[in-house]
């Protein structure tokens, strides 16, 4: 078996909002200024950061998780994604050891560095701290072996007190500083719900990260990053998640603009693989349906922010309403859930609920707090466009619209035991708030070819 060379390293950190992401970007953006050819993943399930990181740097790469796949497919996922790489930076969830339930290792970004034999680097927050930062530090290198950890970085740190800091890190803790960010309030990176908001969305976005980079450069040892990074095992070649579809490709539309927008790029290219032609359209802008396509896939996003637009579009709303009685095959994520419904609430509780398609029998509320928050497995009551009867598939939930009527074709459970009914799945239809990840289960993505395909035959 082939071998594929990829240097990478994970950044992981303390707990939530230590400065991961700004961490990575400011990776990104200094080894982009020096022209090398990167690939960024992120550990769990957030769309939002690998789009981003897509967008702005041109960097490959992918989701990896533990619990949507196991540790052989995550390293296969890695190689497909990231061959090619000159470097490839995987970004943590959460804390370093926070995984599935919260008091497990199970898909954390420790299980991932572990998994993968990626090298992590450890993102300190260094505002208000100094010495109780040694006993922070040692904590997390001593409570579980092998930690995984090779080096630190440290955000927010004070120039005057870094070489200070990392000569008694470096000292108490044994591992090596490899360099700051400083407080740099003028390149804070906006977020919304999950992670980052989208590139399009974040004022002077260019200037932000080239200041981030510019300043990696000067205060973060870059060739000793490099050379850590260049430790890493070889991987494994990457295997075929099925063989690949030579029939004529059949068109699937896709709602694609700043209503819905997050989309797993693993779902899109599988579909292809499976014979799809993907054909993007705006829920917000289009008066129709692409011509000539055999089914429709609405995906998650942000459709409360664009009630009043998605409301005026009545042609689309029409013509989606129109498809589903007429049993085309229709997958809908979350926003693509909501706007199948009757009606969806603005988010500001006194504007009045806006029409929306009208293909489901809901309104869609904002709870205002995160509704059936995290892992799912979700499991099949009976035969459906994606499952067949008790079949099971992972899948996540991060919303905070909740529905007069959710569905029930799914049941839905948590690793704590925890379960609800949920989902409307019929021979024709797949739609719940649970995003599903199609390399968990490759053939439902073949499956919804297939749908595609017989529809076509009998209607087109």
């Amino acid at each position: 078996m082939k071998k594929v060379v990829l240097p990478r390293l994970l950044l992981a950190a303390t707990r939530s909002g230590a400065g991961k992401t700004t961490m990575t970007c400011a990776l990104l953006a200094a080894f982009q200024a020096r022209g090398l050819t990167l690939s960024a993943f992120k550990c769990g399930p957030d769309y939002i950061d690998p789009m981003f990181h897509r967008a702005v740097f041109g960097a490959n790469g992918c989701n990896l998780d533990l619990f949507f796949n196991q540790e052989a497919q995550v390293c296969s996922l890695l190689a497909q994604y990231g061959q090619g790489s000159q470097l490839a930076v995987l970004e943590g969830v959460m804390g370093y050891y926070d995984g599935l339930g919260g008091f497990t290792d199970r898909a954390s970004a420790h299980h991932l560095a572990c998994a993968t034999n990626t090298p992590a680097l450890l993102v300190v927050d260094a505002e208000g701290a100094s010495r109780s930062l040694l006993a922070l530090v040692q904590g997390f290198c001593q409570f579980q072996k092998p930690s995984g950890i090779c080096g630190i970085l440290l955000n927010r740190c004070s120039p005057m007190l870094y070489p200070k800091l990392a000569a008694e890190m470096e000292k108490n803790c044994g591992l090596p500083v490899l360099g700051y960010l400083p407080r740099m309030p003028k390149a804070a990176l906006s977020s919304r719900h999950l992670g980052l908001v989208t590139a399009a969305e974040v004022p002077k976005l260019s200037q932000k990260l080239k200041a981030l980079g510019e300043q990696a450069q000067k205060s973060v040892d870059l060739d000793r990053i490099l050379a850590l990074a260049a430790t890493a095992p070889v991987l494994d070649e990457p295997r075929a998640w099925f063989k690949e579809d030579k029939k004529e490709p059949v068109k699937i539309a896709l709602a694609q603009d700043e209503a819905f927008c997050f989309y797993y790029r693993e779902n899109l290219d599988l579909l292809r693989q499976a014979g799809a032609e993907l054909v993007p359209f705006s829920p917000l802008r289009d008066k129709a349906l692409p011509k000539g396509v055999a089914a429709l896939y609405l995906g998650g996003g942000y459709p409360e922010l664009y009630t009043a637009k998605l409301a005026q579009n009545e042609p689309m709303r029409r013509a989606i309403l129109q498809a589903g009685r007429e049993g085309m095959p229709i997958f809908a994520e979350c926003g693509g859930f909501l706007y199948l419904q009757q009606a969806l609430c603005p988010p500001e509780s006194d504007q009045e609920p806006q029409p929306m398609c009208q293909l489901l029998p809901g309104v869609g509320k904002n709870t205002g707090h995160l509704t059936r928050f995290g892992y799912v497995t979700l499991t099949a009551k009976q035969d459906n466009l994606l499952l067949k009867k008790g079949e099971q598939i992972p899948a996540h939930e991060f919303h905070y619209y909740d529905c007069t009527d959710p569905g029930q074709d799914l049941l839905a459970q948590k690793a704590d035991g925890r379960s609800w009914d949920c989902a409307v799945a019929k021979h024709n239809l797949f739609a719940g708030f649970g995003h599903l990840y199609f390399p968990a289960k490759p053939q439902l993505a073949q499956r919804l070819v297939e749908a595609a395909r017989y529809w076509q035959k009998q209607n087109l």
